[in-house]
């Protein structure tokens, strides 16, 4: 068919500026109107809060369900200003509301992503009947006011501020979003996994909806993944033994660090928790193989040192020493690939063999060190018939 029969040219072509680009195709940017996407959005502003307590620059952050239906994320960092103040402190606020393009952090292990592509702040403003922000530095407070992406007043000073911060208050579109009601269980569980992966980071959930009064869960954990497995067990079944086997080690192979938390449970339920860089895996990779891959090595050679299967008998792989198996496998990649574009299955091929190697020489040590307790594993997983 001719161009001049199909009669389309460039003038049929309509370039949607900022923030229509955005409101037009909400699901684009966070995945669905729904409550997923609502829950996205507010992950999409705890981002850049949650990055500043990570890194140091700030000790907590809180969000807070309003009981209008808006959301506030505060944190006590130094305050971002809302002009780019060099490139140390990166763009200014200004420009993480107003511009897609700065969200992204590439090559650093050290950064949580909880953004969907990496655009923070921006969308939630484009999706927002109001957002308002509120900037404590150098002593003044001041404020800006937008609606729907675009800004209605100027940044204006609003008297002192003691301390300082940053806190983003917005109030989901109701034109776009099916529901604005965010779910407290939802996010606390997001959060409460957070503060698992990384270690010491102090974030708490507010809800003052409830007519009852407000309610409030606070999550901090020093002990990082090992803390993550303990909390596991209680919906896994009894555990084989006491102890968490956990390790944390860096390796330049795979540019980048890993962390594993494990212990067998007396339920035959599989329970394995994989994240990169923060974000789950639910449909596994590289590191979860990695894991698999090293515990069957280092039970199969202690078994097998130990003359406990019989000579004939196949070697332990990866499902049979999976059942009732409890563990978390989190690593911090600079560059992580992942399959397909939900982010929910790790690619990185380097990682299987780092991953692999260091889970089996820690659980064999672990083996070696700890018989009796290694005994119990082996038998749960071989039977007492096969010990005897």
């Amino acid at each position: 068919m001719s161009d001049e029969a199909i009669g389309y040219d460039a003038a049929h072509i309509k370039v949607l500026e900022w923030p229509e680009a955005v409101r037009r195709r909400p699901g684009m940017y966070i995945g669905s109107t729904d409550e997923r996407g609502l829950h996205q959005l507010v992950l999409e502003v705890a981002d850049r809060a949650v990055n500043e307590a990570v890194s140091g620059r700030a000790g907590s952050v809180g969000v807070t369900l309003l009981a209008d239906g808006g959301v506030r994320v505060t944190d006590d960092g130094p305050g971002v200003p809302f002009a780019a103040a060099g490139d140390t402190e990166g763009p200014g606020l200004e420009a993480l509301l107003t511009e897609l393009s700065f969200g992204a952090r590439p090559g650093d292990r050290r950064a949580v992503n909880l953004t969907r592509f990496g655009l923070g702040p921006a969308v939630a403003n484009a999706l927002s009947s109001r957002l308002t922000a509120e900037v404590r530095r150098a002593g003044v407070r001041r404020v800006q006011e937008c609606a729907r992406g675009v800004a209605v007043t100027p940044p204006t000073a609003a008297g002192p501020a003691p301390g300082s911060g940053t806190t983003l208050t917005f109030r989901p579109d109701a034109v776009l979003f099916a529901t604005t009601e965010c779910s407290f269980a939802v996010l606390a569980e997001r959060f409460r996994e957070l503060a698992f992966l990384n270690r010491g980071l102090d974030i708490s959930l507010t809800d003052e909806r409830p007519a009852d009064g407000p309610q409030t869960a606070r999550f901090r954990f020093l002990g990082g993944v090992r803390d993550f497995v303990l909390s596991l067990p209680a919906r896994a079944g009894t555990p084989v033994h006491t102890d968490v086997i956990g390790f944390e080690r860096e390796d330049p192979r795979m540019a980048g660090t890993m962390e594993v938390a494990l212990r067998w449970c007396g339920s035959p339920e599989e329970r394995i928790r994989g994240f990169a860089n923060s974000v789950a895996t639910p449909y596994g990779g590289t590191h979860e193989a990695g894991l698999r891959a090293g515990v069957a090595a280092a039970l199969d050679a202690y078994a097998r040192g130990r003359g406990l299967p019989a000579a004939e008998a196949p070697g332990l792989d990866g499902e049979r020493v999976a059942a009732g198996l409890t563990a978390v496998v989190s690593v911090k990649l600079d560059d992580p690939e992942f399959v397909g574009a939900t982010h929910g299955e790790l690619g990185n091929a380097a990682v299987r063999a780092c991953v692999g190697e260091a889970v089996g020489e820690h659980l064999g040590a672990w083996l070696e060190e700890n018989p009796e307790q290694a005994t119990a594993v082996v038998d749960r997983i071989l039977g007492a018939d096969a010990l005897g």
